[in-house]
């Protein structure tokens, strides 16, 4: 099936559940037209990457494309369109197997694991490899958090989904041998040490690479691991508006979970992307609208 066809399909299927999905029709209209509506089934990683990157800055549209192929692909995969979901974390998830080799000291299991908790959870790397497996209670789906960067200590719940990602680590990191007298660390090295900040940061620009999660208009500016933490704030707020909930209200617990002193820090992911803006000023022009006024 062509992408127009699937796209068309997808868009229909969202406007009958009664979702306005005008900006995500605009954007897989684009996404068509850029890859000149081929199969999707031939679609490649590096066509979905360079449309999502297109020509203008780096925020310019950037999480609004995200988001609607995020959701296109989704439905694509669950019909049979196509098998492959070329996006940029999932394609970093993929390649983590490649990473790495016998002699590096980050396992995949290990590196990929990492990943999804700082996008899960939304927590900074520091706070992730801090993580004892005291601090990972699974039976609750909570993480326990020790005086992060500003010396706070919180509690974080997390989803199912990322709750078994844990758990399948945990299970591996239990059959490594790790070295007696070694300072317990949830997340540990080939050789059962606990991880350093540098090996995850030098693994991850390998992996960005070899993933082609990266920026090819010669900017100095790459993506980073602190970007997952952005990007899972973003991803909340954006949901929110589309729910209808007072983000405004909720935007305190969000400051909490992400263990912000200050709800001004949480603030400003509310002009991060246009995105996030476009759900605003939806909802502004909702509360604006003047009630219409019957007569009989």
């Amino acid at each position: 099936m062509k992408i127009s066809q699937a796209a068309q399909e997808y868009v229909d299927l969202k406007q009958a559940m009664g979702s306005r999905f005008h900006a995500e029709s605009v954007v897989l209209k684009a996404f068509s037209r850029a890859l000149e509506d081929v199969l999707l089934a031939d679609v490649t990683a590096e066509q979905v990457m360079t449309f999502i990157a297109g020509t203008g800055s780096v925020t310019r549209f950037w999480h609004r494309k995200l988001e609607a192929l995020r959701g296109f692909y989704r439905f694509a995969i669950a019909r049979g369109y196509t098998q492959s979901y070329p996006l940029p974390l999932n394609r970093l998830i993929n390649a983590a197997e490649r990473c790495v080799t016998s002699r590096t000291k980050l396992q995949a299991p290990t590196l990929r694991t990492i990943l999804l908790l700082l996008y899960g959870a939304g927590l900074r790397i520091s706070e992730a490899l801090c993580l004892t497996p005291q601090d990972v209670d699974l039976s609750n789906s909570l993480l326990t958090i020790h005086e992060s960067k500003f010396y706070r200590t919180r509690l974080v719940p997390i989803g199912p989904r990322l709750t078994s990602s844990l758990a399948n680590y945990g299970k591996q990191r239990n059959e490594w041998d790790i070295p007696r007298g070694t300072i317990a660390s949830f997340f540990v090295t080939r050789h059962g040490h606990p991880v350093k900040r540098s090996l995850v940061e030098n693994t991850f620009c390998r992996l960005r690479q070899l993933a082609n999660v990266q920026r090819h208009d010669g900017s100095r500016y790459q993506p980073r691991l602190h970007d997952l933490r952005h990007t899972f704030a973003v991803h909340r707020l954006v949901a929110w508006y589309r729910e209808g909930a007072d983000v405004q209200r909720l935007l305190p617990q969000l400051s909490t979970y992400l263990g912000h002193v200050h709800v001004s820090a949480t603030q400003r992911y509310l002009t991060m992307t246009p995105d996030l803006l476009h759900e605003a000023s939806m909802r502004f022009e909702q509360y604006a609208r003047p009630t219409e006024i019957y007569h009989d």
